[in-house]
């Protein structure tokens, strides 16, 4: 198994369209590659539309998470980010290089970014009520930061084929680790909640007040599952420097459309054994997702940066061009509309998101369809705010 994940994995990489290695060294494009702008973009938006639903108790399958094994469309969103974090990895530390910049200060501003991000993962996570001994450490952000510094310490100290390396030895130690070394009290091979090495870590080193609070027995961005996470963001580092070689627009996207499906055949062959699964981040759902990004990338690719179908792209730039800000108040947003209290149409206290879903969707729409609604009117609201940054071209990099 190990020989077969290998030697498809070096099949992406080298298609018969390219048959020469591709060098991180090769030229930079010369503008903004918009389709990843709008890939990011169409993230960001998806994200905002499943974590906003009117209630979470009527929630179209689609965009809710797979329970444990499997997956939806909505647990692709996260690694599709990590997978474009990763390309944008290679786009900017490469043209950093190229510029003369030394590998330390690179290194330092990747530093101060993953900082900067972690720390605005802890922020959403206590607000609120900051109550440190009782504060969730994992998050969305905080993994976005973690997997991003580690990634950018490889592709600084290796070349191509130290990457290629470092993702076989992260994909194949990972699952390992997960089937062959036993959990006390439970054996080896467990994959179930609460019973796999995973979780078993995250509360022997960040105890059960600092993990997710919802269910207390698992962390969705748990310590060792980062192993998988890091592993996404290197696929996309991959994508990136084939986006940065030398070659013409047709054969990237025709690169990425084979590395896709390549790495998407992989991961459901590799399911068989070790399942999907998002929680766990498992190395079969890393190439699951990588194939489907690079399978969308390669879409959008084509449509925007070769045929220039472009009039549908603004609303995805609006969310792509300012993303980790879009997340950030967004999710701040939703926190607070969770946590404000206002009277009710009896006088009694009702939370205002519960108000509101109420009052403008539920006393008119089906259930499910009420929930829709709301998630996508948090959409377009937030499309409208951040439109005002973009006509302005105001850009908030982190």
């Amino acid at each position: 198994m190990r020989s077969m994940v290998g030697r498809g994995l070096l099949t992406v990489l080298r298609s018969r369209a390219a048959a020469d290695p591709v060098e991180p060294v090769a030229a930079r494009p010369t503008q903004r590659l918009q389709s990843l702008d709008v890939f990011r973009g169409l993230t960001i938006a998806a994200m905002l539309l499943v974590n906003n639903p009117g209630t979470w108790s009527h929630v179209y399958p689609p965009l809710e998470h797979a329970e444990w094994n499997g997956w939806t469309p909505t647990d692709l969103v996260f690694p599709f980010f990590l997978f474009i974090v990763g390309i944008a990895t290679a786009l900017s530390l490469g043209g950093l290089r190229e510029a003369g910049t030394g590998r330390a200060q690179v290194f330092r501003k990747a530093l101060e970014r993953a900082a900067i991000i972690f720390g605005l993962g802890l922020l959403l996570q206590g607000f609120p009520h900051y109550d440190l001994p009782h504060l969730r450490i994992p998050g969305v952000l905080q993994r976005i930061a973690i997997a991003y510094l580690l990634t950018a310490i490889v592709v600084l100290l290796t070349g191509m084929r130290g990457q290629v390396l470092t993702l076989l030895g992260l994909l194949l130690g990972y699952w390992t680790l997960m089937t062959l070394v036993p959990v006390p009290g439970v054996g080896r091979g467990v994959l179930e909640p609460a019973k796999n090495l995973s979780n078993w870590l995250d509360f022997r080193l960040l105890g059960v007040n600092h993990v997710w609070q919802e269910t207390r027995t698992w962390d969705p961005e748990g310590l060792l599952s980062t192993l998988g996470a890091v592993a996404s963001v290197l696929c996309g580092v991959l994508a990136g420097h084939w986006i940065r070689s030398r070659r013409g627009t047709d054969a990237k996207a025709l690169g990425l459309f084979y590395a896709g499906s390549t790495t998407l055949l992989l991961g459901w062959v590799w399911s068989h054994i070790f399942p999907i699964n998002k929680s766990l981040w498992t190395s079969s759902y890393v190439l699951l997702s990588a194939g489907l990004a690079c399978l969308v990338l390669s879409a959008i690719f084509w449509l925007v940066d070769i045929e220039g179908y472009r009039g549908w792209t603004v609303p995805f730039l609006v969310f792509g061009t300012n993303a980790i800000t879009a997340y950030w108040l967004s999710t701040l947003c939703g926190i607070v509309l969770d946590w404000i209290t206002i009277a009710g149409p009896e006088g009694e206290p009702v939370v205002l998101k519960t108000y509101l879903y109420e009052a403008y969707y539920a006393s008119w729409l089906a259930p499910a369809n009420a929930s829709l609604a709301y998630a996508v009117s948090y959409v377009v609201v937030w499309l409208g705010l951040l439109s005002f940054l973009y006509r302005r071209r105001i850009f908030i990099r982190i």
